[in-house]
């Protein structure tokens, strides 16, 4: 299953989420990130301490989305509801592999939320959060 999370910037969820399903080789299942609005960035400093303190090792510089990730991806999650509504008016084909996150693993509406400019706290309940979220996405997918 290829995978595509998508959020604002790419330096804070969407790297994170990849980084996550990275380390937990699952098989089967490939995973890319990107931002609606990405320049080009290092990973956010708390993103990579939060990383580091899990003892992952993840070198990222963001990435705008990209036709081509949209067309490689077979499954696309958004962080919020309002980056998945951005992508339904761009890529309108695509909305039968287009959820938000917390859609696709808990079947419930709500946003991932954004620790961008937060403390290192808010990193750490972010990554907890897509953790969680990461771990039900993988038993929808019967892939653990």
């Amino acid at each position: 299953m290829k995978i595509l999370f998508v959020c604002t910037g790419n330096t804070c969820r969407s790297p994170m989420a990849e980084a996550i399903v990275h380390t937990r080789n699952m098989e089967g299942m490939e995973a890319r990130s990107a931002g609606i609005y990405a320049g080009q960035a290092p990973l956010s400093a708390n993103a990579q301490k939060v990383l580091s303190e899990q003892s992952i090792e993840f070198d990222h510089i963001s990435k705008p989305l990209d036709p081509r990730d949209v067309e490689w991806a077979e499954l696309i999650l958004t962080m919020t509801y309002s980056h998945k509504m951005t992508l339904m008016q761009y890529y309108p084909e695509v909305a039968t592999k287009l959820h938000t996150v917390k859609e696709f693993a808990e079947g419930t509406t709500g946003d991932v939320s954004d620790p961008y400019g937060g403390s290192l706290s808010d990193y750490r309940k972010t990554y907890q959060e897509l953790e969680q979220l990461i771990d039900k996405m993988a038993k929808q997918l019967d892939i653990t």
